[in-house]
């Protein structure tokens, strides 16, 4: 019989897999440390967890008192039957949310269906996709499974955009996508309205990931109407707290939504999720409040890390933080941190082989995040 590598397609057989951060109850097994010892600040996270109206929505299903609440999935009874596959009720609170209307959204299991839906929509195999690295690695993953060409143009030392070099590799490659986060992730810097807006007037589908907006207090969103060539990206995973749960949403012109309808799972977004989401909206406010907690925790972080001899910290107006690791070894920095029970992030990419990236957490778990970067960098006196 002969062996399965001889029926997969062989661009997937050569594809690098994505590699995503471990579960914490697996790091904390295999460091020998206790969950409640672990500090995760490796994905970008939110350290106060979701509205506690999240919760309650999610425990009403399995039976739970359901809160007061917009909510209309609050009973047990909706763990047996289908979800909305049309998210009514939940883009009714996200155009109010956004300022766009229902017609123009698009729900997903997380913002990644969304990357994966855009794929399927535009993309054949040949068909060029512009990346703009060092960025978000699922464009690039998503492009290698859809079969698509991926061109590199890389960012400047500052990690802007090069916007003459991505608009000439637009027109030479005759590119169908272009990806820009905003904030970029993971170096948390902006590209200016006015360099989109740019971008936008090329012969190109131009996808901006808006996953960090809450954070960065900057959108385009406002250009839908505009543009047919513009699709915005959000999710609830990071300012909601509901990265376990697999929420988020896109904002698309009329001209394009009605062709991603046609493609999208039917029922692609669980009961759980919905409750959780509507809930989230419903207590924004509290939620904002929690943002702008870590907001203030970012500034301060910031400040103190200049101050830290080893490290280049750079600006950034997302939930997390990129450091350079100056005269020491990034890799072994992340491992020590590890054995004491902080989870950072490092990416074996061109541009970030001597950083580190961390979420931005408690003020407590920042402060012992600061001693022991002062500690393993010789430079306890900084803290």
């Amino acid at each position: 019989m002969p062996g399965i590598e001889t029926l997969l397609r062989p661009d997937i057989a050569a594809l690098e897999a994505y590699t995503p951060v471990a579960p914490i109850e697996v790091l904390a097994a295999q460091l020998g440390l206790p969950v409640e010892r672990i500090i995760k600040l490796d994905a970008n996270e939110s350290p106060y967890g979701p509205s506690p109206r999240a919760v309650a929505a999610v425990d009403a299903l399995g039976g739970g008192h359901a809160p007061a609440s917009s909510n209309q999935f609050l009973e047990p009874l909706a763990l047996a039957i289908y979800p909305d596959p049309n998210h009514t009720f939940l883009r009714q609170r996200l155009s109010a949310y956004t300022g766009q209307p229902a017609e123009r959204i698009l729900c997903s299991s997380g913002s990644g269906e969304l990357i994966d839906l855009l794929m399927r929509a535009f993309i054949q195999p040949g068909d060029a996709i512009v990346d703009c690295p060092p960025t978000f690695g699922m464009y690039s993953f998503d492009g290698g499974i859809h079969g698509a060409r991926i061109v590199n143009v890389p960012r400047d030392e500052a990690f802007d955009l090069d916007i003459a070099a991505v608009a000439e590799a637009v027109e030479r490659e005759r590119a169908k996508l272009l990806f820009v986060t905003l904030p970029n992730n993971p170096t948390g810097n902006l590209t200016p309205r006015a360099e989109i807006e740019r971008l936008l007037d090329l012969p190109v589908m131009v996808v901006v990931d808006e996953a960090y907006v809450e954070f960065a207090g900057v959108s385009v969103a406002d250009l839908i109407g505009r543009y047919p060539n513009l699709a915005v990206l959000r999710t609830f995973s990071k300012w909601a707290g509901l990265a376990g749960l697999r929420i988020g949403y896109g904002l698309f012109h009329e001209d394009l939504i009605q062709h991603l309808w046609k493609i999208k799972q039917p029922y692609n977004i669980n009961v759980a999720a919905q409750a959780a989401a509507l809930a989230s909206l419903d207590d924004a406010d509290f939620l904002m409040d929690k943002v702008r907690l870590v907001v203030a925790e970012r500034d301060r972080m910031y400040a103190r890390l200049l101050d830290m001899p080893g490290l280049h910290p750079y600006p950034s107006h997302a939930n997390f933080m990129l450091c350079r690791v100056l005269g020491a070894d990034a890799t072994r920095l992340k491992a020590d941190l590890m054995r004491r029970g902080i989870l950072v992030r490092y990416f074996n990419k061109p541009g970030l082989t001597d950083c580190v990236r961390f979420s931005i957490g408690t003020p407590e778990q920042n402060d012992i995040f600061l001693a022991a970067l002062a500690e393993l960098l010789g430079t306890a006196r900084a803290v």
